[in-house]
């Protein structure tokens, strides 16, 4: 009885968390005249998608998140990689303590380091760069305890085997380590991507610039372009062109997504 009732909670709490995700579906296909109706109507068009389209340089915010995301995810997998491996299975002095300052970084918001990193990125000339968005961002604490467990799971037999082989370091690192640990450097990935992809206030407080704003500043300013209140149906339609590949991007990684929490031991 109460494993069922359990279940039915889980589905009530799914059900009103995609409450907002189908209004604004629903709401970005329909028409302007219809679209706060409260009567369902069969009325289907994609005129509110090429308005939004056409209406503001999404193509570039499009550019400018994907550079974004993209080059971040590859500097974080690297150095992710190479702190935890080092925290897994190098021994050195003061690892302990180390490794306890990274995990006091998850702690720590990012909004708490926008006043002394704004003026790291003036004082470098960074400010309006792509490069500026990003050098915040290219070392993740979440990311190297997440792989540091992972790596303690795997068996230190096959990496005495690597060894008597003459195998160094680096090449076991990314010939054994790297691909047993797939699954979570897939749900790395996505955490790294749909952080940076909805990142919203760093990059509107150091962009000032069509060419480098990425996509969730772009949103908001489009939303607040209309001169007689926000047309709902055209902000949808711009909304779910957003969220679209993050959504798209979970469901078909979300097996790996679970395991590799599980298998990492977070519970």
């Amino acid at each position: 009885m109460l494993m069922k009732m359990s279940y039915v909670f889980m589905y009530l709490i799914a059900a009103i968390w995609l409450i907002p995700l189908v209004w604004v579906v629903a709401t970005a296909f329909r028409p302007k005249e219809s679209a706060l109706s409260a009567v369902f109507s069969p009325e289907f068009t994609l005129d509110n998608f090429t308005k939004v389209w056409a209406a503001a340089p999404f193509p570039q915010y499009f550019w400018n998140t994907l550079i974004i995301v993209v080059c971040v995810l590859a500097v974080q997998m690297f150095t992710a990689t190479m702190a935890a491996f080092a925290f897994a299975k190098v021994n050195f002095w003061g690892k302990g303590a180390v490794f306890l300052l990274f995990l006091v970084q998850i702690m720590i918001p990012a909004d708490v380091l926008i006043f002394p990193n704004y003026n790291v990125l003036k004082q470098l000339s960074l400010l309006d760069t792509k490069l500026g968005i990003m050098l915040p961002y290219l070392a993740s604490s979440f990311g190297i305890f997440l792989l540091r467990q992972m790596f303690k799971t795997i068996p230190p037999e096959l990496e005495e085997a690597a060894v008597m082989e003459g195998a160094s370091k680096w090449r076991i690192m990314w010939r054994i380590y790297f691909p047993l640990a797939r699954s979570t450097y897939i749900a790395f990935g996505l955490v790294s991507v749909s952080y940076q992809w909805n990142n919203f206030l760093w990059p509107l407080i150091v962009t000032n610039s069509v060419n480098n704003r990425p996509l969730t500043v772009g949103l908001a300013i489009f939303a607040q372009s209309f001169e007689t209140g926000a047309q709902w149906t055209e902000v949808s339609a711009a909304t779910l062109m957003v969220i679209a590949p993050l959504l798209l991007a979970f469901i078909l990684f979300q097996r790996q997504f679970m395991n590799s929490f599980i298998h990492s031991g977070i519970k």
